[in-house]
């Protein structure tokens, strides 16, 4: 499919060091010459009750709601129409190839903005939540200033950060707020975005972020990554409580932008500023569309990286099943 252009606008220190270790080489490459090819779009109900509707490919392009701009890919939330209760036009998308264990990097130019009813993410999941795990680097609801790190899986795993089948479901997870307000939202664009790069391998799941303000390693430039020459991540999840190659496995990349849900919505109400604009968080979404205009990704690329040496490495030509979680 030809997409319209679109108007301009990434425990112990043992673990994270031999993590930090791998000779990484790139697998996949996906930008604004091939992005829609390596990814599928999402247009089932939303497992998280998003006031939502998630739209297909053929769509998306009619509503100008992805296509590639700035030399970018760029997903974004319906803005124009009032509503129905159908749900709020909006854009998941998902790789059509699954990965265990790697290097990756994702270089991002805009966020979703900070707005009362929007649950952005940019996260990876297996094909069997949360039993595959879900690995959570992007993600913030509302008004909110700072990602918040977070991994779900079924039971038996548990790191510093908590257990990551809490409440038992898996739901809430293990986490961390980062408290880098330039990782989330308005303080993310108002510096040109930055770089994420997840490292996750056997014996740990290291998340990096570097602002595009000078601070982006030479070699993610130079298509060369070496995470051993980057200092601390910005969040390690290490540990003898998990074994994390039985607890991740056969993820997908998946970005999206829900509306209400089971997190934005149920604290709308609580936030002093949304809490002030409707009565609940589904009667704003429903009625002030402009006010998502902002509402939108702008990714320059996404890479993946393989330590050739390692056996999950072989697991990652697979394409993906489709999931819901």
């Amino acid at each position: 499919m030809i997409f319209n252009k679109l108007p301009s606008r990434l425990g112990g220190l043992l673990a994270i060091v031999v993590a930090a270790q791998a000779a990484y080489t790139v697998q996949d490459s996906y930008d604004q010459t091939n992005f829609f090819e390596g990814f599928e779009f999402f247009n089932y109900p939303d497992p998280t009750n998003g006031f939502v509707k998630y739209q297909s490919a053929v769509e998306a392009n009619s509503m100008s709601l992805a296509g590639y701009a700035n030399e970018g890919v760029y997903l974004g939330v319906d803005y124009k129409t009032m509503d129905t209760s159908a749900g709020r036009g909006s854009v998941r998308v998902n790789s059509k190839k699954t990965y265990n264990e790697g290097l990756i990097i994702a270089d991002i130019a805009h966020q979703p903005a900070a707005q009362c009813g929007t649950w952005p993410a940019f996260w990876t999941v297996g094909p069997h939540w949360p039993y595959d795990g879900e690995i959570d680097i992007i993600e913030g609801v509302n008004l909110a200033t700072n990602t918040t790190y977070t991994l779900h899986t079924g039971p038996g795993c548990t790191f510093t950060q908590g257990d990551c089948n809490a409440p038992g479901t898996g739901n809430t997870g293990c986490g961390t707020p980062s408290h880098d307000t330039q990782t989330l939202a308005d303080g993310f664009n108002e510096i040109g975005g930055g770089v994420y790069a997840l490292e996750w391998t056997s014996s740990a799941i290291n998340i990096f972020f570097f602002p595009r303000t000078g601070a982006i390693p030479a070699d993610i430039t130079a298509g060369t990554p070496d995470p051993s020459k980057w200092g601390s991540p910005s969040t390690s999840f290490t540990g003898s409580g998990c074994d994390i190659s039985s607890h991740f496995k056969n993820h997908q990349i998946v970005f999206d932008t829900t509306l209400c849900g089971d997190w934005a919505g149920k604290v709308f109400s609580e936030d002093p500023v949304c809490g002030t604009k409707a009565a609940t968080c589904q009667e704003y979404v429903k009625n002030n569309p402009s006010a998502f205009k902002d509402s939108y990704w702008l990714i320059n690329s996404v890479k993946v990286y393989s330590d050739d040496s390692s056996p999950a490495a072989k697991r990652n030509t697979g394409i993906a099943r489709r999931f819901n979680a």
